[in-house]
């Protein structure tokens, strides 16, 4: 009888632990994170939010206009307290020595007033050569592309020797090893422009008007220049698909266009554009830099253009105040995706780092050196996507399709 009392005991106790624990795995999956979550690409890591897709024609009356910082990816080197005074004083200094140059990028292709039938300018740091290694072996490569001959050049400013609180002497030595690690670099690949000026967020500016006016002095014969950033990956074909119809001669600069973007003028955003510097409500049309193209001719215009405005801390919104000068309109096309591809609300499992996707774009933009090599070689590769089909690239905006 005692030991039937114990059994049932026992039974009554197992079955109470049973039930507690239950309830703590059901307390556990109700309240905290769920457990599971939508399929990602190997080896990447989850999106942030983002922004929506900019409509490309001017909002109704009294409809809020965009603000810059909204339209705006990371910068690509950190910014900093933006010390106004000091811009202000040294905006007028405009001119820097070329410390190492490629006098022979776009020479030597046959006939006479033969030049690249496109250039290839990346904007980068000194650090930064992961990235360029990467460009250098996907989508950056020299050769010909589709018959088109395509030449690259990397952009650099001289980083940053020291901090406020490190000796003068120690800052000078460090850029000294940077400028000897960047001469064996352009040694090695001849692709590497530097200039003596500080290689910082709002110094872009400078790297654009130096550029404009190396291009126009040393490729005078080019055809298209496409210039973006080190963290974007760029379909060649698509791009030379694109511009086939396009007379180099005529003025063209295509990409991610923003209209009616505002001045932020919050002190606490890194955009922070006070009205001495920028009085006016809104900022003229522009392409967003992380990547567009433009041709011969207005590569040539720009680059006198830009030598009579008036310095702006934002590179692609001063860009936009050249071709307003300049009476030029830049035009959108809906495969330059400056702001990455954005995750459909209606499908939050689908994949977005995905060849089929990236297969008719021109321009994505935000992905680290692994992305752009993975994505090359997913369609270069000898295993290429099994797509459901091809639109052209300029067939209209870009869809989810079914």
């Amino acid at each position: 009888m005692r030991w039937k009392l114990r059994l049932r005991g026992d039974a009554l106790l197992t079955l109470l632990l049973g039930a507690a624990l239950g309830l703590l795995l059901y307390a556990q999956h109700d309240g905290g994170a769920p457990t599971t979550r939508a399929p990602q690409a190997q080896g990447r890591v989850a999106p942030g939010p983002t922004p929506g897709l900019r409509v490309f024609q001017a909002p109704d009356a009294g409809a809020a206009l965009q603000a810059y910082e909204e339209d705006t990816p990371e910068p690509p080197t950190p910014t900093g307290p933006f010390d106004f005074g000091r811009y202000l004083r040294a905006k007028d200094q405009r001119r820097f020595p070329l410390l190492i140059n490629q006098p022979q990028k776009c020479q030597g292709y046959g006939a006479p007033g033969a030049g690249p039938d496109l250039l290839i300018a990346v904007k980068s740091v000194a650090a930064d050569f992961e990235r360029r290694q990467a460009v250098r072996q996907t989508w950056g490569a020299e050769g010909r592309v589709k018959g088109a001959l395509v030449r690259r050049v990397f952009l650099l400013g001289v980083p940053r020797g020291s901090g406020l609180d490190q000796a003068h002497a120690e800052g000078a030595g460090k850029q000294m090893r940077w400028r000897a690690l960047l001469r064996a670099e352009s040694r090695a690949y001849s692709d590497i422009l530097l200039w003596a000026f500080d290689d910082t967020f709002f110094n872009l500016t400078l790297k654009e008007i130096h550029f404009l006016a190396w291009a126009s002095a040393y490729c005078p014969d080019v055809r298209f220049v496409f210039k973006g950033d080190a963290d974007v990956f760029m379909h060649v074909g698509n791009l030379l698909e694109f511009l086939a119809a396009r007379d180099p001669a005529q003025d063209l600069l295509a990409g991610d266009v923003i209209i009616q973007a505002r001045p932020i003028r919050a002190r606490a955003s890194k955009y922070y554009i006070p009205e001495a510097v920028y009085g006016l409500p809104v900022y003229p049309a522009y392409a967003g830099g992380g990547g567009f193209v433009l041709s011969g001719a207005t590569l040539h215009r720009l680059a006198s253009a830009c030598a009579q405005v008036e310095l702006f801390p934002i590179d692609d919104v001063f860009l936009g105040m050249c071709l307003q000068r300049l009476r030029i309109t830049p035009e959108p096309h809906p495969a330059f995706r400056t702001f990455g591809i954005p995750q459909p609300s209606a499908a939050p499992h689908l994949r977005t780092f995905d060849p089929c996707f990236y297969r008719e774009l021109v321009v994505v933009h935000g992905l680290s050196a692994a992305d752009i090599w993975l994505m090359w070689h997913l369609l270069h590769g000898p295993h290429r996507p099994a797509c459901a089909r091809r639109w052209p690239v300029a067939a209209g905006p870009f869809q989810w399709g079914p």
